[in-house]
């Protein structure tokens, strides 16, 4: 790291000016990534120091966007970085700058402790408790500092390197009787252990639990209701039953065949989840891809948003009390899913995005089916509107219901349809295009009430907008290759590995072991449908990820929910529920 004209690493950042301002030079080191995210190691002493001034700067850094971890004990390539065993990282975001700072703290093996920021931003809980399930990180002052992922009774920490990544590596499992008992038992809800009171001075209070296994909880989630009557006086959302351990997979999965198991993060969103993988690897692999490789991902992208968002409008109104519409919304589902098996051989999990382009490119006939849903879909929109959105029995049980506002809205770290309900008008899009997004034309839907409705006249009108997209890709689709000419573009042009040597050998090497990527740091925030997912990567110089952070939008989304639901009625609840748009595998992952 050498100095700039200034006189210190990463001067050209404002952010970093303004902490080198604030902070004596000692507490904190510059750190270059391939990114270009402002990333900066701080003391520990100061770390709720510096995240403070950062959130109460004029133009402040005001969500925490994301915070977890890495074991860093048996990473190799750590050139100019401090002396860490373990780090911790905090991904901060500023809308009113429309930009990021990543800070960092280096902890020794034998004092893994920090002090919580649940002071500073809310949305710290649950993700500091995350870092302590999987890393075993402490942290000072967090209320109820417990596992989130995993069972209570788990043993171990999962992201830490010396533990083990397959099945094969642990003794067979064994659940006889007693244990049985113990995992019944750790699941009964304790009211006491979460600061609830059974009784208060005029009530006894009732404990209903919904979920894991209902209808009206949208997967695998669980929370437990605090009553007096039909009041919701307090509740505790509980997930991790859909945990698969996405991330500690991507430890032993090459760069290329991790890419299908991101289809299955949000499982509605397809290769929407590829996308911003593979945007990640292609920053540290320094590829650069042709244009009309960018307009496939982003026609295939805008594909399943419409598909993601007709699923959510279907079970929205049935959730609120109406049968019909999810029958013809599914029918439409349908004919997208047409459109993307012609293209893509699948339908929900085609995994077809590729290191440095696709897997193929558009087969013949693709732009008469595509031609043929776009002037399909505006004319059933319209119908949607007209019919469902402007029922009175779904404006009566959604409007002025489970609303919050902007600042709400940022402070738990909520991300797109839910922050743009407020009237944010904040979409990655359009404030930081990717995949070349600014040579299109269209529209950020926004709202205002932030309510249940709101939520879902936003998605509407983004399936609109989506329409539009589509429509510019099918008219300007550029001529040229689907792959990037790119040695660590995996695979290669098949018919290139029949004509010369080299490109068999690199052919055979991606396949077989994996692109090896430079060693380094990388992330990509995209807009997917449910809000901002991003992947940060970390690379050792390996054929594997060294460590993978999935940063998903339905997490924080969930946590919200006490925040939003006090004080309303049961009813209001499942309103709740049915206009955050999650998938559990999305929390989980």
């Amino acid at each position: 790291m050498t100095a700039d004209k200034q006189g210190y690493p990463g001067s050209q950042h404002e952010v970093v000016r303004e902490i080198a301002e604030q902070f004596e030079s000692t507490l904190w080191i510059f750190q270059p990534t391939v990114d270009a995210v402002p990333t900066l190691w701080v003391d520990r002493s100061v770390l709720l120091d510096v995240l403070s001034f950062l959130k109460t700067l004029p133009r402040p850094y005001s969500m925490l966007l994301d915070l977890s971890g890495l074991d860093e004990r048996m990473r190799v390539h750590r050139e100019g970085l401090p002396a860490s065993d373990f780090t911790v990282f905090y991904h901060l975001l500023s809308i009113d700058r429309n930009s990021d700072v990543r800070i960092k703290v280096a902890l020794k093996a034998d004092d893994l402790k920090l002090p919580s920021a649940i002071s500073i931003w809310p949305n710290a809980n649950w993700y500091e408790r995350e870092v302590w399930d999987l890393l075993g990180i402490v942290f000072t002052g967090h209320p109820h500092l417990r596992r989130i992922l995993l069972p209570w009774t788990w043993e171990g920490h999962p992201l830490r390197k010396d533990y083990p990544a397959r099945a094969t590596e642990f003794d067979p499992f064994k659940l006889d009787a007693a244990r049985q008992d113990l995992e019944q038992e750790s699941l009964r809800f304790k009211p006491e252990e979460w600061g609830m009171q059974k009784v208060s001075s005029d009530s006894d209070f009732m404990f209903l639990n919904l979920g894991p296994n209902h209808p009206s909880a949208h997967g695998a989630f669980r929370i437990v209701l605090q009553l007096d009557g039909e009041e919701i006086v307090d509740c505790v959302p509980d997930i991790g039953y859909h945990h698969r351990g996405a991330e500690k997979m991507a430890e032993r999965q090459t760069w290329h065949s991790f890419i299908p198991y991101t289809d299955r993060i949000d499982y509605l969103g397809g290769v929407m989840n590829n996308l911003p993988y593979v945007l990640a690897v292609e920053k540290l692999a320094g590829i650069e891809v042709p244009d009309r490789v960018k307009t496939i991902r982003v026609m295939m992208a805008e594909f399943f948003r419409i598909t993601s968002h007709l699923l959510f409008l279907g079970t929205y109104i049935q959730d609120v009390g109406g049968m019909t519409p999810i029958f013809f919304m599914f029918t439409d589902r349908m004919k997208a899913y047409d459109v993307i098996e012609a293209i893509t051989g699948f339908r929900m999990h085609p995994a077809w995005y590729r290191i440095g382009g696709v897997a193929h490119d558009l087969p013949k006939g693709w732009d008469r089916l595509v031609r043929q849903f776009v002037e399909w879909m505006p004319a059933r929109l319209d119908e949607y509107e007209k019919a469902a959105m402007k029922n009175s029995i779904v404006i009566g049980r959604t409007r002025n219901v489970a609303q919050y506002n902007k600042e709400e809205a940022i402070a738990w770290g909520v991300t797109g349809p839910g922050l743009r309900a407020t009237g944010v008008n904040y979409d990655l899009r359009k404030a930081r295009p990717y995949s070349g997004y600014e040579n299109f034309d269209f529209e950020v839907p926004l709202a205002v009430n932030g309510d249940a409705y709101d939520r879902a006249m936003v998605r509407l009108e983004e399936m609109r907008q989506s329409v539009r997209i589509i429509r510019q890709c099918l008219e300007n689709m550029p001529a040229g290759p689907y792959k990037a000419d790119h040695p660590l573009t995996c695979p290669p042009p098949k018919e290139r590995t029949l004509k010369d040597i080299e490109t068999l050998i690199t052919h055979f090497v991606g396949v077989s072991w994996g692109p090896v990527m430079p060693a380094g740091e990388s992330s990509q925030l995209i807009e997917a449908t449910k809000g901002i997912n991003s992947y940060y990567l970390t690379s050792d110089h390996s054929t594997m990820s060294y460590r993978t952070r999935i940063r998903t939008p339905s997490f924080p989304h969930l946590q919200q929910i006490p925040a939003i639901i006090r004080g309303s009625m049961i009813p209001d609840l499942i309103a709740l529920l049915a206009s955050i748009d999650f998938v559990m595998a999305d929390v989980d992952r």
